[in-house]
């Protein structure tokens, strides 16, 4: 096992909450981009090879749409959606400046929470935690519930952003509730931040073309543990928790600065400028260090080393390493042993990189018959998936030369992240969920 692998795995925790009973080992899928934060699932073994007809174990309806990546807690998927009811209405159209590729709201909204189960893909619960009429609508290849959950096996936290921050418990009763009023996007492209755990906390990220924050709460009661002012513009990356030799910190990704703050009272630790603008892609962390990429009007990628990183870091020795070319845009990067995967743009080629040195491993890989990706890539079982909008997905092997496995279809649109438990690969598309497990 490579040596960074091996580290992620027996700290089984090293950055995310400390306090989430894991059992990786065991499958879980608890938040945005796995049980590590890094888009690896460990002791997995996802299929190669899947079609409609071949290594489906299951295949569910979706009621409304949402693009949320499945949350996994032992035999429950967790996930949000919006459902559209009532009448007809006047198109509802952003005022955001520049707005474009905008889908207009027409009709009033239930948000709503499902929990699947997984041994057979039926809906055990369905709460609706708001009905409104949406202020804005989104990108059309978004949605009105495209923020993540996150759970740590006793409740689960679905945030809507402007339409709230919920607490329920695992058969679907509402604990407590949260608002913070109306987003305004950039150029009306829509909303997807999510929520992350750490002790006693929850914590969310609200990034927007107004007075912009990030905040703590307390997980059982919904109180406001302590709020901080940033000085940024709309965003779309999620908050990550490090835990290591440095203490706990909470990471935010944004144009002006990559920050870091104490989780326990919002104390900036540590910030760093040089990202492009429009930060869609949620940053990865792993033996120490810390990896953001963005790419809109420039290319940018950072790795921080977190080591006595303290003030503003900009263009130290604290920055290991920098890259312009090749950066992701909309998917998030993938940190898997030594190796840091990336998507160029949201085009199909896909670059390996040394994660600590950020030299090519060897260099970049064109995926083929792919594209317009926006789901981020995840691993297991030594291989890499990676999952287009019009429902392909490539498998890529993860070795020195990685190679393309196979290209599966399903007929399905897919902007959700997949989720991998155990020999299970877990597929959000547009109307339906898949199961995607080898045939026993």
């Amino acid at each position: 096992m490579l040596r960074l692998e091996l580290l992620l795995f027996l700290v089984a925790g090293s950055i995310l909450s400390s306090s989430l009973v894991l059992r990786a080992d065991e499958g879980e899928w608890p938040q945005w981009r796995g049980p590590l934060g890094t888009g690896f699932a460990p002791n997995s073994d996802p299929p190669i090879e899947w079609s409609e007809s071949k290594n489906v174990r299951w295949k569910v309806a979706l009621p409304g749409l949402g693009h949320s990546t499945p949350v996994v807690w032992g035999n429950r998927i967790f996930l949000t959606t919006a459902i559209p009811y009532g009448e007809e209405l006047p198109p509802k159209n952003s005022t955001a400046p520049g707005t474009h590729d905008g889908v207009p709201v027409t009709r009033r909204q239930q948000f709503v929470v499902l929990a699947v189960d997984r041994r057979d893909g039926k809906i055990a619960w369905q709460t609706t935690v708001l009905k409104r009429l949406p202020h804005e609508g989104g990108h059309y290849t978004g949605s009105l519930a495209s923020n993540s959950m996150v759970t740590d096996g006793r409740h689960v936290y679905a945030f809507f952003g402007s339409h709230g921050l919920y607490c329920l418990d695992m058969n679907g009763q509402v604990k407590w509730e949260k608002q913070f009023g109306e987003m305004q996007t950039k150029h009306g492209h829509g909303e997807s931040s999510s929520p992350v755990l750490h002790g006693n906390h929850v914590f969310v990220n609200w990034d927007h073309d107004g007075p912009c924050f990030v905040a703590a709460f307390d997980k059982l009661t919904g109180r406001q543990i302590w709020k901080v002012d940033r000085d940024e513009e709309t965003s779309w990356s999620s908050p990550i928790i490090v835990d290591g030799d440095q203490g706990v910190q909470l990471i935010v990704a944004g144009t002006n600065r990559v920050r870091a703050y104490d989780p326990e009272n919002g104390k900036v630790i540590w910030q760093c400028g040089g990202l492009s603008s429009n930060i869609v892609a949620t940053p990865v962390a792993g033996d120490g260090m810390v990896f953001a990429g963005s790419s809109y009007e420039k290319r940018a990628f950072l790795a921080i080393r977190l080591d006595q990183a303290r003030g503003d870091i900009t263009n130290t020795s604290r920055v290991a390493w920098t890259r312009s070319r090749g950066t992701p845009y909309v998917p998030s990067p993938l940190l898997y042993g030594d190796s840091l995967y990336f998507l160029t743009h949201y085009q199909g080629v896909l670059s390996r990189v040394d994660a600590l040195t950020g030299n090519d491993q060897p260099g970049p890989l064109r995926l083929g018959n792919i594209g317009n990706i926006y789901a981020s890539p995840v691993a297991g079982g030594g291989r890499v998936y990676v999952t287009d909008l019009d429902g392909n997905t490539v498998v890529v092997s993860h070795e020195d030369k990685p190679r393309v496995l196979a290209l599966n279809h399903l007929d399905d649109v897919f902007s959700a992240s997949g989720a991998i438990v155990g020999s299970e690969l877990i597929l959000r598309g547009r109307k339906n969920l898949y199961c995607v497990a080898a045939e026993k």
